[in-house]
């Protein structure tokens, strides 16, 4: 009976040996860096959100064979070549500087407006490729109207008249040109261009010109 009694003693007493001296201490850096193999403070790769292989959470890739996409730099925006034309007023200059151009002034007039009185002055400019001059007049209704230019050093001069019905109407051209070159007539050889309204109104004779140089014109009435 004794020797059966000892022997569960005896085990009851080595069972708190193996139950306490096995199971690591909670949160005991020395058992976590037994166990996992790290330092103290550091966690094993792939715990508590810590990327395992690169490329992952904004980290570069850098396994083989990746190839980064090429950068695409864009192309510059083209642009339009300056020809060199201008456009807007020309510079009104004094006839008198134009005065190389009076004896082609004064033969054309004999041409083109026989029997024909001037209407006003002459009326001259500086020009760049595309500027424009005018000269105001007032129309008178049954009067007959034409216009002569010269120009110096131009390719082309263009004459028109012009009727200006309100300030904030769009003017209206009423006759202009049929000629090419430096020299232009408008309403020459009895085709001047003639009111057909019982009533006037303001008018102006517009110079336009291709290429720079000097220009003047002249307007003539009957």
């Amino acid at each position: 009976m004794r020797l059966y009694v000892l022997i569960p003693a005896a085990l009851l007493g080595l069972a708190p040996l193996a139950c306490g001296g096995s199971d690591p201490e909670p949160n005991n850096p020395s058992q976590m860096q037994n166990q996992y193999g790290a330092p103290p403070g550091q966690y094993p790769p792939g715990q508590y959100g810590q990327p395992t292989q690169p490329g992952q959470y904004g980290q570069p890739t850098t396994q083989p064979g990746y190839t980064p996409p090429a950068t695409t730099t864009p192309s510059p925006t083209p642009t339009t070549p300056q020809t060199g034309t201008s456009t807007g007023q020309a510079t009104p200059i004094a006839p008198a500087a134009v005065s190389a151009a009076t004896p082609v002034l004064t033969a054309m007039a004999a041409s083109e407006v026989q029997g024909m009185q001037p209407e006003g002055g002459a009326f001259a400019g500086q020009f760049q490729d595309g500027q424009t001059l005018e000269q105001p007049f007032n129309i008178q209704p049954g009067k007959c109207y034409s216009v002569i230019g010269v120009g110096l050093g131009v390719q082309e001069l263009n004459l028109q008249i012009v009727a200006q019905p309100a300030p904030m109407l769009p003017p209206v051209v009423l006759s202009q040109d049929n000629t090419t070159g430096p020299n232009a007539t408008l309403g020459g050889k009895g085709q001047c261009f003639k009111n057909p309204l019982p009533v006037g109104g303001p008018a102006k004779a517009v110079m336009t010109v291709r290429g720079s140089g000097l220009a003047v014109a002249q307007i003539y009435v009957k």
